[in-house]
């Protein structure tokens, strides 16, 4: 199994074009299986020329991408760089011995209804559950159906990792670019589905830390939270004594620190555990969801997803500090685990609110992975970002997303 990755910053799209397709196949050194092509949103007035210009210089037969508001590559001096905000293509290829690789176009304006079947989804992919495809997803900001997209596939395909992220928009042009076999789409979702000797594993970063303590919500409505019932230290047993968001939040911000309260104004986030039988919740337990609001007359707080009443919850609080800790923890603990294996290369998909603008240096994430992860790494900064937390794929925000791939044997 092979990997290559290419990174070029030159204006000229042809250029680009012509200096990551060189450079991709000399690293490569081997006939392609796939390749994934990441261009930034500087080319927006040019996304109709690139499959056409990536055709007249490549032969390999499966070819997906899309733009991004950042590109991640390997540049020529063999480092991982994020380009933002300027001109960038990043181009990979690999060669993958033992595995089928099945490109597809989804129009997520026809998608099953959700009751439907799973084999409404597997018609939609074309690919066998029985084969335990990985799969790699990009897909359109401005079509709708994303998040039921992802719900049906986890239908379909339960256990099969789904990594990848939603295409950056040009603020010039208002649009992005979705590339699928040397076609430019309109809308919808593309993927590369991979089964055979591969495994594509997943870390999620979404860079917060919790503050305070586990609460279980008493009373929910929808996305609204009205009463939350304290949890004694490690049981299971109820206190029976519910407070109000509000009154939680009020006494937790009392107990932080001056730094923490400051930030607490402006990177307050709420985890939603994923687990309803783990007893200690950690860092990573949690799915990051928005505070969209708080009710001063009820205490009541609105929350970016559907909350059910018995479900965990806790705040959290996000910055650089948070954002390092979260990947180096996630990275720590993947390392300990690749004793026994070795990956070839890896995607990285990015929230365009991290980056430099979030730890005020270039490259932190690809740097800070490629240190205990040395293998190529390649992928763009998203609109959204597509992972799994607690084995339910999600479109996340503020989030690194990285796939990685190895072989099973």
């Amino acid at each position: 199994m092979k990997w290559a990755s290419a990174l070029s910053t030159r204006p000229s799209l042809e250029a680009a074009i012509e200096e990551v397709v060189t450079t991709a196949q000399e690293h490569l050194q081997a006939s392609a299986d796939i390749g994934l092509v990441f261009i930034s949103s500087a080319f927006a007035s040019e996304y109709a020329r690139v499959m056409p210009l990536l055709q007249e210089r490549l032969t390999v037969p499966i070819l997906v991408g899309c733009s991004g508001g950042g590109v991640v590559g390997v540049n020529s001096a063999g480092q991982s760089q994020e380009v933002e905000e300027e001109a960038a293509l990043s181009l990979t290829l690999a060669q993958l011995p033992g595995v089928q690789a099945h490109a597809f176009h989804i129009d997520t304006d026809r998608l099953p209804d959700l009751d439907s079947p799973p084999s409404a989804w597997i018609e939609l992919v074309g690919i066998d559950p029985q084969e335990q495809p990985q799969f790699i997803l990009l897909a359109d900001p401005a079509s709708p159906g994303i998040n039921e997209l992802l719900q049906g596939l986890d239908f379909a395909y339960p256990g099969s990792v789904k990594v990848g992220g939603m295409a950056g928009v040009s603020p010039v042009f208002g649009r992005g670019g979705l590339f699928y076999n040397y076609q430019r789409c309109r809308g919808g979702a593309v993927g590369i589905a991979l089964t055979g000797n591969i495994v594509l594993e997943a870390i999620v970063a979404q860079g917060c830390r919790p503050i305070g303590q586990p609460y279980r919500v008493a009373e929910s409505e929808r996305n609204i939270v009205m009463q939350l019932e304290e949890q004694p230290e490690g049981g299971e047993i109820s206190c029976g004594l519910t407070r109000t968001p509000l009154e939680v939040l009020q006494d937790l911000i009392q107990s932080l620190d001056e730094e923490d309260r400051l930030l607490a104004q402006r990177s307050l986030f709420i985890g939603v555990a994923q687990s309803a039988f783990k007893q200690t919740l950690e860092q990573g337990d949690f799915l990051i969801r928005n505070l969209l609001g708080v009710d001063p007359r009820t205490g009541a707080i609105a929350i970016g997803d559907r909350i059910r009443v018995g479900q965990r919850i806790q705040f959290h609080l996000r910055d650089a500090r948070a954002s390092e800790e979260d990947l180096r923890g996630l990275l720590m603990r993947y390392q300990a685990q690749m004793q026994t294996y070795s990956p070839v290369g890896a995607l990285m998909f990015a929230c365009m609110g991290r980056g430099e603008g979030l730890y005020e240096q270039p490259d932190f994430d690809s740097h800070l992975f490629h240190e205990y992860v040395p293998v190529p790494v390649s992928g763009f900064f998203c609109n959204g970002e597509i992972g799994p937390v607690g084995g339910t794929t999600f479109l996340h925000g503020y989030t690194s997303v990285f796939g990685i791939c190895r072989q099973k044997s």
